[in-house]
Order: structure tokens, then sequence, then C-alpha cells
């Protein structure tokens, strides 16, 4: 085992709910729009991997009388970087913490020699913003391969993304693990060639997690333990690297 590569919305913390969602919200408010985003709404929006792709979607499906006005493309991109611009302010706020036992894998990985790396939909700007956030700022040199946004033309399930995490890490499927919160998620990963281990949100908790190496509430910590949901169990009542070990073993 050499790498870890870790998705961000909903697996290094749970940002949907209370950040992705709000900024959204407000960023119509700011475009004078009565849209609203409630959860239930924000669950359904979240099977469209990335901002973008999901406010276009909403459009389509919700509002198809702006797409015959034109200017939709135009719209999209405003109304992203607004709501970019809002969730950055809300993460520089200190609004968010990871969730448990990702602080204490990562760290663990940085101690035993392993290589870290990002494959995630949301910006650069995010998940850079996020790491700073969470973990102060030189988190982001712990990763060697920050793989975001745009940088490959289709996002999740499509494999793409984690394809050019592995091609830049230069490293073979078997040598890492995926860690992942969504079906959609898993399905990238695992068609890389990937072992997944699968933390799923409330979003994502009745999604189909089939062919994970393992669906875990969390990741753990010594003081409280992990609920075991499906796939293999941790046998300590955590994911740490040991038992990443042991599965890539066995």
């Amino acid at each position: 085992m050499q790498a870890l590569i870790f998705d961000v919305d909903g697996t290094l913390a749970d940002t949907e709910r209370d950040l992705h969602r709000v900024a959204f919200n407000r960023a119509f408010r700011s475009a004078g729009l009565d849209w609203c985003w409630d959860v239930s709404t924000y669950g359904l929006l979240l099977k469209v991997a990335g901002g973008k792709e999901r406010i276009r979607h909403y459009i389509d499906t919700i509002h198809p009388e702006l797409v015959a006005r034109g200017g939709v493309d135009r719209l999209v991109r405003e109304l992203h970087v607004r709501k970019t611009d809002i969730y950055l302010s809300l993460l520089r706020d200190g609004e968010i913490r990871l969730r448990p036992g990702v602080e204490r894998l990562l760290r663990e990985a940085r101690r035993c020699g392993l290589r870290l790396a990002i494959a995630t939909t949301t910006t650069p700007e995010n998940v850079t913003s996020l790491l700073a956030s969470a973990l102060g700022d030189g988190a982001v040199q712990w990763f060697d391969v920050i793989g975001a946004g745009d940088i490959v033309a289709t996002k999740k399930p499509s494999p793409d993304i984690y394809r050019y995490v592995l091609d830049r890490l230069d490293l073979p499927a078997a040598s890492c693990f995926a860690f992942e919160d969504s079906a959609n998620g898993l399905r990238a990963a695992a068609g890389a060639g990937l072992r997944t281990i699968v933390t799923p949100t409330a979003y994502t908790l009745d999604e189909d997690f089939t062919g994970a190496c393992s669906v875990v509430s969390d990741l753990g910590e010594p003081h409280a333990h992990c609920e075991h949901l499906g796939g293999h169990a941790p046998g300590r009542g955590l994911i740490d690297i040991a038992q990443l070990e042991a599965w890539q073993a066995a």
C-alpha cells in the first residue's frame, strides 16, 4: 500500500447540508432569485455531480422557461461564482469540522510514509480552503496530487478523475485505497480499479454500495468506534493503516 486517495465533500467533511446548500441559497437570493433548495430537494440534486451541473439540471427541469430565453450558460457561471465566494467565506469563518477519524488517519498515513491525494468534483479553491480551515495553512502540502474541478472532462461516476490522480501519482490502483461517501463516488473509484472505503452521509445512506471494500458510519476514533454498515468489518472499530494493510493482503 502506497497511497490514500480522498474525495472531499461528504468524505473529509460533511459540507453538503450546512455549507454548500446554504451557499447555493444565498447565491440565489443575492442574484434576486426566489429559488430555495431545501434539504430534500438538495438531496435529489446531489445525484448530479458538480455545482455548475447541479444548477443547470435544476434550471432544465424546474425552470425550462429560462432556457427558452437564452443566456442560461452565463447565468449558471455567475451563480456558481457567487456560490463559491459565499462557501469560501463560510469556511474562513470556521463553520466546518472534519468527520470523525479523518484527521487521525491522515496524520497516521503521513507518519507511515504513505502518499496522500485528492479526487473530487468540487473546485480547487474549495479544497484548499477546507484543508486550511480544518487542518491549518500547511495542510495542502500534505497531498502529492489534488485532482479537482474541471480538470477532467467527465465527472463522477466517470472514473476519469481517479485515473488522472493515479497517473499523476504514477501508481497502480492495486497499491492505493480510495475514500468516498456516495454511490457515484464508489462507481468512479471502482471504475479505476480502486478498493474503496465508503462513509455515507445522511444524504447518501440509502444508496447502493455494492462492491465497496467496507461501508462504515465514519472512520472511527479510539474512544468512539464507527458503525459497520456493509462490506468488510473493521476489527478494532476504526479504519487505520493496519486495517487497510490487512484488507489489502487478504
